[in-house]
């Protein structure tokens, strides 16, 4: 190899490095201050987030806080050119708990609101939230049966309406104390009412305060059923849930 090729191949190197390195900043900064992928992990959402939706959460929307950061780096206390979320909202958040894990929600509560559950029906400072029963939710369960909940929809004071399920009648989350949320936090809750860990268990949520909201649930970019393993490519189209690609979020 002569001198000239391998100075010629040391450039190309060299180039193809700094190509790499200009692609992986650019992206880690669309992820830290636009845009960031989440993949929803479990059913506490259901029915306007399934198991298997990948969506983009906007980072901007909130403003920004140590946990717009990988691995929550502590760059800084509270938040920068903050935006407060509005009830309604499907947010991604740290938990209190851990200031680690990410949990998805739904805005409720806004500081300084009373939330309480009376036989299921939401109350926000006093006031029943209007909810309207519509067709069953039909899904399968584990063993393949197929389960018809129900499901109502239900608007909130700002005119945010969404669906929500309630798959068990009298269950312990369906009657509760009155909530007061405090200065700087909000009450998270989940769609799937009977199904999820959100701001009614303290132990594992509680208040969550605005400095650890992560972005605002945006857009569904890609969703599975999960019925076709990573190696069945044969499988890939009919596992992918087509009409719910591109579906925005209420």
């Amino acid at each position: 190899m002569t001198e000239k090729m391998k100075s010629l191949r040391e450039v190309a190197w060299a180039e193809n490095v700094k190509t790499i390195a200009y692609a992986l900043l650019i992206a880690l900064l669309i992820r830290t201050f636009l845009f960031q992928p989440f993949n929803i992990p479990s059913g506490s959402m259901i029915p306007n987030l399934l198991i298997g939706d990948y969506l983009f959460v906007s980072k901007y929307s909130y403003g920004y806080s140590r946990h717009s950061f990988p691995f929550s780096l502590g760059l800084f206390d509270g938040r920068v050119l903050s935006g407060e979320p509005e009830r309604g909202d499907i947010a991604v958040f740290k938990t209190p708990k851990d200031n680690r894990t990410d949990f998805i929600k739904r805005v409720i509560g806004l500081p300084g609101d009373e939330i309480q559950l009376r036989n299921s029906i939401l109350y926000i400072n006093g006031v029943a939230v209007p909810r309207e029963r519509i067709e069953n939710f039909i899904s399968r369960n584990r063993f393949g049966n197929v389960e018809e909940i129900a499901q109502y929809q239900e608007t909130l004071p700002n005119g945010v309406a969404y669906t929500t399920l309630d798959s068990r009648l009298n269950a312990r989350s369906d009657n509760t104390g009155v909530y007061r949320v405090p200065a700087g936090h909000y009450f998270m809750m989940g769609d799937n009412r009977d199904n999820s860990a959100d701001s009614r268990v303290p132990s594992e949520v509680g208040y969550v305060p605005l400095e650890n909201f992560v972005g605002k649930a945006q857009v569904i970019f890609f969703s599975t059923d999960s019925s076709a393993r990573i190696w069945e490519f044969w499988g890939w189209p009919s596992a992918i849930r087509w009409g719910r690609i591109f579906d925005g979020l209420n």
